[in-house]
């Protein structure tokens, strides 16, 4: 029975798990050279896409195959007689000249946190971030919102991270009983965005540090929105919320300790009249802690990044939205791990 049983256990998992970095780079390093915005004007062969992107004639075709085998890429034809297109999914999301363009994380990721996972073990020993902090440099969002290079490419790796969960509150949330929203720690403006788009009778405004003004409001104008959604500046830190019916954030309460979370829930509890809601859109884990793996790979991020957030379960929001006063809650599912935690004043 041993022996019957070991013949049936499968390394595959932990292969694919373990040498999964391979796949992880070689995505972000064709998101990266915008490999699926050239491809996504027309169908390119090997030798094209070598001419256009700089490559050298090594390992070309493993590198574009890869993609292939991965889901990435589609192919007609082998090696030099092929031609590349994009697949389907990579063309709505990895096209940088889409609205729905969701690379800006992807971005991120391979420009920053790729190198700084590799000290995670470092991390769980310390509980101390492994990002630039770890060699001197400034916390994470006074480094960001200091250098506007990089605060642009954070705007755009968050809006890219929950583009579609935008989408899909703006759609799925009954706003028939609210007037006014505005999104805490907005960033790029898409949140209230999206709600303005889908509920002609909401006044939407999205609040975040000045620096953030300038693309908030371009990002408005692009999507023929400047009239219609109010970019306000302001410190959630420092300053009362503006008074709304319905309160959002998405991924903000992970970046903070237990302390904040609740100063920033009973900050949006007191902007709320009797009825309104607190929308906290995140990759809320799973009360058993054992099924939303990103949630939970997002809090080791958490980790790596900043020097008390985490992600948390609806359980645990229950609690801090219990004790800032709240009457009830509920949890709404969106696309992939990430779900709307909502609490009722």
């Amino acid at each position: 029975m041993e022996a019957a049983a070991q013949i049936k256990v499968d390394p595959s998992k932990i292969m694919q798990v373990g040498t999964g970095f391979f796949g992880t780079k070689t995505l972000l390093t064709a998101v990266n050279m915008e490999l699926f915005t050239v491809l996504a004007k027309r169908d390119l062969s090997g030798k094209d896409i070598q001419s256009k992107l700089g490559l050298h004639s090594r390992s070309l075709y493993d590198f574009l195959d890869a993609l292939v085998s991965m889901g990435f890429l589609k192919r007609k034809g082998i090696k030099e007689n092929a031609l590349y297109s994009n697949a389907d999914d990579a063309d709505l999301f990895l096209d940088k000249n889409k609205p729905s363009y969701i690379g800006g994380i992807l971005e991120m990721c391979n420009n920053r946190l790729y190198p700084f996972w590799n000290d995670l073990e470092d991390g769980l020993k310390t509980g101390l971030p492994q990002n630039e902090t770890k060699n001197g440099g400034k916390p994470i969002f006074e480094a960001v919102y200091g250098d506007p290079k990089k605060l642009r490419e954070f705007v755009g790796a968050m809006a890219g991270v929950q583009m579609g969960n935008f989408m899909e509150f703006a759609k799925v949330f009954d706003f028939s009983k609210y007037q006014t929203l505005c999104d805490i720690g907005g960033a790029g403006g898409f949140l209230a965005a999206h709600v303005t788009l889908n509920n002609e009778h909401m006044q939407c405004s999205s609040l975040d540090l000045p620096q953030v003004e300038p693309i908030a409001k371009e990002n408005m104008h692009n999507m023929q929105l400047s009239d219609m959604v109010d970019i306000i500046s302001g410190d959630f830190f420092n300053d009362d919320f503006p008074k709304s019916d319905i309160i959002t954030m998405g991924n903000i309460l992970h970046d903070w300790g237990t302390k904040d979370k609740k100063m920033l829930v009973k900050k949006a509890y007191d902007a709320l009249p009797k009825g309104g809601a607190l929308v906290v859109i995140e990759n809320i884990i799973d009360n058993d802690r054992s099924k939303n793996a990103f949630g939970l790979l997002m809090s080791l991020n958490m980790l790596i990044e900043t020097a008390e957030g985490y992600d948390f379960s609806f359980s645990d929001f229950n609690k801090i939205a219990e004790e800032a006063g709240f009457k009830s809650t509920s949890l709404m599912p969106l696309t992939g791990p990430t779900s709307a935690a909502i609490a009722f004043k």
